[in-house]
């Protein structure tokens, strides 16, 4: 069971650490609370549920959010230098502003976030497309029966991805149809998701409905993997 705190005992237990030292207060429940401005660096917050807490400004560097969940939180101007993001919920957060300099967003949650005026670099881990942003490019997907699907996705295509290897595109080539040892070659193959969805030797897939939003990874569109190995761990 999570165990709740409120500010005042957070404030107590940062005002309580040797200094220098890494605070944790992982699988906590903090809620309804107004945290605006305060210095949260270098703690371990991993699996703390956020709710309804104001965190406007405050200073996350250096600390862990891992599996935290801060949906529809604000967090306006927040400073998340080289924190740990990995598999954070932000789902409908105002972050605007947020330097996110160093963060490894890997399974991070964006959706309906507000990231205008967010600051990046190139130390950011999983914000940035995982396949090319143009041009046309080769790419793997996994069927029904372990048949893995080689794409040729065309340079007009629309593709995106989110914090994850998956990747969607709205339409692409059948290249190949081969079992994992490339022994055999195969004409079709069925999604593994929709079981309408054929997969034709030599013929062009399309989704008309392809959700343009990149922060959605399980939505509409074709998915795929840039490499076979990708496509066959999935």
């Amino acid at each position: 069971m999570m165990r709740q705190i409120n500010g005042n005992q957070l404030k107590q237990l940062i005002k309580g650490r040797p200094a220098n030292k890494r605070l944790t207060v992982s699988e906590c429940y903090l809620a309804d609370c107004d945290l605006s401005g305060w210095d949260l660096s270098n703690i371990d917050f991993s699996l703390t549920a956020f709710q309804g807490v104001i965190l406007n400004h405050v200073n996350f560097s250096n600390s862990s959010l891992e599996n935290a969940r801060l949906d529809g939180c604000p967090l306006r101007q927040v400073t998340f230098i080289n924190a740990n993001l990995r598999c954070t919920s932000l789902r409908r957060c105002d972050l605007t502003g947020s330097n996110l300099s160093g963060v490894d967003l890997y399974g991070a949650v964006l959706e309906q976030a507000n990231l205008a005026g967010i600051k990046t670099d190139e130390h950011t881990k999983w914000f940035r497309l995982h396949c090319p942003a143009t041009g046309p490019f080769v790419a793997f997907k996994k069927c029904f029966n372990d048949r893995i699907v080689q794409l040729l996705v065309p340079a007009d295509a629309k593709r995106t991805s989110a914090t994850r290897p998956s990747c969607r595109c709205n339409k692409a080539k059948v290249l190949k149809i081969t079992n994992f040892a490339q022994t055999e070659e195969y004409d079709e193959a069925w999604s593994l998701v929709d079981e309408h969805f054929v997969y034709r030797r030599g013929q062009w897939v399309t989704v008309d409905n392809f959700n343009n939003d990149r922060w959605y990874d399980s939505t509409t569109g074709i998915h795929f993997w840039m490499t076979r190995e990708e496509a066959m761990a999935y």
